[in-house]
This record gives structure tokens, sequence and C-alpha cells, in this order.
């Protein structure tokens, strides 16, 4: 049976369609779909827009590929949305089925999910994604959604580039007392997943073009995430934008969720972090599979 799976996120919209045993295809359109929301509450009429041709795109791609059930999931940005309902009539239409919105206990139940497929790894381990408006972090079915993400962190920060050291300790502080309260007990295997942990690990390699061969199970040490961190706000937009592994649409929140990546590693303890390009939609592909 081909599936196909449809992340509506808070800056990306993502599809993977599989048959179970190959994928057959893994796409990936920034957005920014949630940008505004934190202060806004309502997902703007632009952004909407933006974000329609391409989940329009991805409904054309599951009709060409023949994918026989289709799932979308609407995740931080819609579920905080006083206009969601009025957007996901818009996302049913062009995807030909309408996006759930999901929990951020069930988002971070299917990252893990996905997340560990590929690795055996020491336990116990916990997973984190960040994403646009929230940031997960969870151990098997037991967790915690955070709301602090690139896109609401990056609303809250002044855009001036490079960002001065005063408003860089501010976005650092706001960023770590997202997590500070929260209790996540051991850690003995961190995973990083989603979109800016897999832009982090590339930057980190310094790699000539986005690899996700070479992201994928790469461990990501907490001196070198350090280093990012410093590189990303010591930098002109212009110049991240023309980072060779980053896509240059992700650039204006790449280095607010560099901070965020600070935070969790600091919140967790841990001194490297594994980084998997599976994910929330593998985990929904193993869902829909009935895959135990």
């Amino acid at each position: 049976m081909r599936v196909g799976v449809v992340d509506i996120g808070t800056n990306s919209m993502r599809l993977l369609v599989t048959d179970g045993i190959d994928e057959l295809g893994r796409w990936v359109e920034v957005t920014g779909l949630g940008r505004g929301v934190d202060t806004a509450g309502k997902l703007s009429e632009e952004a909407i827009v933006r974000t329609l041709p391409a989940l329009e795109r991805f409904g054309a791609q599951m009709t060409a590929l023949g994918v026989e059930t289709r799932y979308a999931m609407a995740t931080s940005a819609t579920r905080d949305a006083s206009n969601r309902d009025a957007f996901l009539d818009r996302a049913e239409a062009v995807l030909g089925v309408r996006p759930e919105v999901i929990s951020g206990g069930r988002e971070g139940i299917l990252a893990f999910d996905g997340a560990i497929a590929d690795f055996t790894v020491e336990y116990p381990v916990w997973v984190s994604d960040i994403g646009g408006g929230s940031t997960e972090i969870v151990m098997y079915d037991d967790g915690f959604s955070i709301q602090m993400g690139s896109v609401r962190l990056t609303d809250r920060m002044p855009p001036v580039y490079p960002l001065p050291d005063h408003d860089r300790e501010e976005a650092m502080a706001a960023a770590h007392a997202a997590f500070a309260g929260y209790e996540f007990g051991q850690v003995a295997t961190h995973i990083g997943v989603a979109g800016t942990w897999t832009s982090l690990a590339a930057i980190a390699q310094e790699l000539r073009s986005y690899d996700p061969a070479r992201v994928h199970g790469y461990w990501l040490d907490s001196h070198d995430l350090d280093d990012v961190v410093e590189r990303l706000c010591d930098m002109r937009l212009e110049d991240t934008e023309a980072i060779p592994s980053l896509d240059p649409k992700r650039a204006p929140v790449i280095r607010a969720g560099a901070i965020v990546a600070h935070a969790v590693v600091g919140a967790l303890g841990v001194d490297s972090t594994l980084i998997s390009v599976k994910d929330t939609l593998d985990g929904a592909v193993l869902e829909l599979l009935h895959v135990p």
C-alpha cells in the first residue's frame, strides 16, 4: 500500500511517500506559515497564500505516485491559530484530505517512533523535535511539548544582523527559561530530529550541499553546537542565506533554532546529539502501516 504523509509545520511543509518497503520520495518546502502567530494569534493571509501552493504540489505529487492512503497533520502554528478551521478548509481542498491538528504529545510520540527506527542506542533515549512554534522532548510515550521553537523565538528577537551581544544574551535567556523546571531524568542517548537539528548538523560539518546521508547518524558535539550558534549570531542574513548546505528560506529562523537547540542540550545535560533525518513523518507511516 502506498501512503503519503504531509506535515504542516510552523515553518516547513513536508511530504513523505512510501510503500512501506521503499521510500518513493521526501520533499520539503519552507513557507513560514506560522510567522507572527506568537504575537497575532492567527495565521496571516500572506502566510496562507505562501503555503497553499506547496500543499497543492504535494497533493498533485501523491496523485502522480498513486498514493492510496493520504494523511496530513498540522502542528504548533495551526494549533495556536484562531483561524485554523478556515485554513484547514483550504488545505483540504488542495491536499485531498483534511489535516488533523495533532497535540504536542502525539507529535512527540510520532517523532520518537520515527527517530529510533534506524538506530541501536543505549537507553533511556530522549528525542527532541525543534519545530517552528514548539519543541517536543519525549521518551517513548512520556514527554513534554514546550512552547518554544525557531519561529516563535525569531518573532521575539530583533531583526538585526549580526545579533548584538545583549540581544543574544536575552534570546539565550528566553530559550533556556522555556525549558527550566522540566525534569527529564536520566538521558543515555539524545536524538535530534527535524529541520533545525539536521541543518545544524550540516552546517557543523561544513558540507558543500545538504546531504542526508552525511547528516543521518551524525553525532553533533555540544562544543561544535556552541561554535555554530556563535557563527550564526555573528553573520549577516545574506551570508546565512549563502551557507551551501542550508535552504536559504530557512536562513531567517536558523539562528533562533540554534539557540533553542543550545537550550535543549543544556536542559537535558548531554554532551552530544545523534541526528536523525527520520521523524514524525516516518512515525506516522509506521502507524498507518500498522508496524509495531
